[in-house]
């Protein structure tokens, strides 16, 4: 039996004031909605902040929202996640994973509020045969890699009441996403290539979005001294390759009625070897979250819970 995390509840803490950077993007479009459970969230756009700018004007542009918002929370959701382009666009990715959260994290702290931020699998070599550990050494193989664990170091050091999350695989209805891309392809081409030896789960922004504002309603009131700020792995339960994956999300669009052109036989698994790109990627992103569900009393869905519901909101195009 697949189960779901814990439903979100009307808390008592509808007055605090959030401020959303990235959400536009897959898990911050997520967290619009979850968040307005807490409070007045207050989506901050580009107009408002451009994090690929010097970090001057980041810090600036911080400033002027704090004061006019008196958030109690900021929520960075926005990351530079081109992971082969940022091989060569080192000092943006840089700027916008790393430098742009460390400012979020001070003005937070300098505001009284406490932070969120999400980071990533690529944080690890990947070589590890078990589920990775928060405790896990990180060694990042990738310029991508290193710029959010560099983020990570930049929001704990700046902001006492931190919340950290690393996940891996995200997919959403909204934006793009290897789900999508699979959608697409297997209604377009008679044979498809798919990696099969990298493993992770498949974990839904909406999950995402879900259990931050549960865990938010837990802490948002509790001082630095509480044990439970700080970095965890959240991901949906269970795992499987980028193969398998493929293989189900076809299976279940064509069940729904999907136009699908491909057969199943056509969709063949390859090596990492095989398919050359210009950043390395873990062969293994499995995150244990048992740190998570301990110290939040938390069941975490199985991934396909979440794709599910990703397919189910696209709907069928026929």
């Amino acid at each position: 039996m697949r189960e779901h995390a814990l439903p979100l509840t009307n808390g008592e803490n509808l007055k605090h004031t959030i401020l959303l950077f990235g959400a536009n993007g897959q898990v911050g479009h997520a967290l619009q909605t979850s968040l307005s459970l807490l409070g007045q969230v207050t989506a901050c756009t580009r107009a408002q902040i451009d994090f690929s700018q010097s970090s001057a004007a980041i810090a600036a542009a911080l400033k002027v929202l704090t004061q006019r918002y008196q958030p109690t929370v900021l929520v960075n959701a926005t990351a530079y996640t081109a992971v082969d382009r940022a091989q060569t666009e080192t000092e943006l990715a840089q700027r916008i994973n790393a430098t742009a959260p460390g400012l979020i994290a001070e003005a937070a702290d300098d505001a009284g509020a406490c932070v969120v931020h999400y980071s990533t699998d690529y944080v690890f070599k990947g070589d590890k045969p078990e589920p990775y550990l928060e405790t896990d050494p990180t060694d990042p193989q990738s310029v991508y890699g290193q710029s959010k664990l560099d983020g990570e170091r930049a929001v704990a050091s700046a902001c006492a009441r931190h919340l950290i999350f690393r996940t891996s695989w995200v997919v959403s209805a909204h934006g793009g996403n290897f789900l999508k891309t699979m959608l697409k392809l297997a209604q377009e081409r008679d044979t498809l290539n798919v990696v099969a030896d990298q493993v992770g789960a498949p974990t839904s922004a909406n999950l995402l979005a879900t259990v931050t504002t549960q865990i938010l309603q837990t802490l948002v009131e509790r001082p630095s001294t509480d044990p439970r700020w700080g970095l965890y792995h959240l991901v949906a339960s269970g795992y499987t390759n980028w193969h398998a994956y493929a293989c189900y999300v076809i299976a279940q669009a064509r069940a729904a009625g999907w136009p699908i052109k491909i057969q199943d036989q056509a969709i063949h698994p390859i090596a990492t070897k095989d398919y050359p790109v210009a950043a390395p990627r873990p062969l293994n992103s499995r995150l244990d979250t048992q740190k998570l569900c301990g110290a939040f009393n938390l069941t975490l869905p199985d991934w396909r819970v979440g794709v599910d519901e990703v397919l189910q909101a696209l709907k069928s195009p026929a």
